[in-house]
C-alpha cells in the first residue's frame, strides 16, 4: 500500500499514518453520492483520511461537514488533510466513535455517508490499526445503521458502499430503522467480472428503487466513459 500523499485536481490527502489507504471505493462513493437535495450539514462515518469528507466540500455548498474517525493516527491525519485543503473552515473531524457522536451531538445530518468496516470473514492480519479499519466488528452494520438513524434529519440521505454478497442482507436491515434503498449502483470491474461493490442510497422515504450498474474499466487502465464521467472532477488524469 502506497505511502505517498494522493493528489487529486483540487486537494492533497496525506494517507502515511492511515491502516486504510486511498481506494477506488471511498472515491466512488464521493464522486457519486447525490447533492441534488442541496445539503446544508454532511457527516463521514469512520472517515479515515477524511476523503470522502472532502469529495462533498469540493462537490457541494454544505456549510457543515464532519466527519468522525476513532483510530488516533488516522484521526490526526484527517485533521491535517482537512486543515490543508481549500476547504478548512467547513470541514471538523471528532475523535470519537459512532456510538459516543450519536449520544452526545443533538444536530441532525442531511447526508450522512459511510465507507464502512466489511470484512466479516474470521481472517485477522497483524496490523490492528488495519483489522480495525477494515472488519465489519470494529462497526457492525445494525451499529452503524441505529446510530446514523439517530443522527440523519427526516429528509435526509445515507449513503454507503458495502460488497455486493451483503446488499440483500444489508437492505433488509436497513428497513428495521425504517430506511430504505432509493438508488442503488452495482460497480463491476470489468464486463467479465461479477458484480463487486453496491453503493446504496436510503432515506426515509420508500420509493421505487433506481438502480444501475457501472463497469470501470474495459481492460487493464483503459476506463470506461461512465467511470471517466463520474471521477473527471477528481482525478488528475481524467
Amino acid at each position: 500500500m502506497s505511502q505517498k500523499p494522493f493528489t487529486f485536481k483540487q486537494f492533497t490527502v496525506n494517507q502515511n499514518n492511515c491502516a486504510m489507504k486511498i481506494g477506488t471505493d471511498g472515491v466512488l462513493l464521493g464522486a457519486w453520492a447525490s447533492i441534488k437535495k442541496q445539503p446544508f450539514a454532511i457527516l463521514d462515518v469512520g472517515s479515515g483520511t477524511g476523503i470522502i469528507a472532502l469529495m462533498l466540500a469540493q462537490r457541494s455548498n454544505a456549510e457543515v461537514i464532519d466527519a468522525i474517525e476513532i483510530d488516533a493516527d488516522a484521526y490526526e491525519q484527517c485533521v491535517d488533510n482537512f486543515e490543508q485543503s481549500p476547504w478548512g473552515d467547513r470541514l471538523f473531524c471528532y475523535h470519537a466513535s459512532l456510538e459516543e457522536f450519536a449520544n452526545e451531538i443533538d444536530d441532525e445530518y442531511d447526508l450522512i455517508i459511510s465507507n464502512p468496516p466489511f470484512y466479516s470473514e474470521d481472517f485477522k492480519t497483524e496490523n490492528t490499526s488495519r483489522d480495525t479499519a477494515r472488519f465489519q466488528d470494529a462497526m457492525p452494520f445494525q451499529h452503524l445503521l441505529e446510530c446514523s438513524v439517530k443522527l440523519l434529519a427526516k429528509n435526509g440521505s445515507f449513503c454507503v458502499v458495502i460488497p455486493f454478497k451483503e446488499e440483500e442482507k444489508f437492505i433488509a436491515l436497513a428497513q428495521h430503522f425504517s430506511l430504505y434503498p432509493n438508488h442503488i449502483l452495482h460497480v463491476k470491474g470489468n464486463p467479465t467480472t461479477e458484480v463487486k461493490r453496491s453503493l446504496i442510497e436510503f432515506s426515509f422515504i420508500e420509493n421505487n428503487v433506481l438502480t444501475n450498474e457501472l463497469i470501470i474499466e474495459t481492460e487493464r487502465h483503459q476506463y470506461t466513459p461512465e467511470y471517466i464521467e463520474l471521477t473527471k472532477e477528481f482525478y488528475l488524469k481524467m
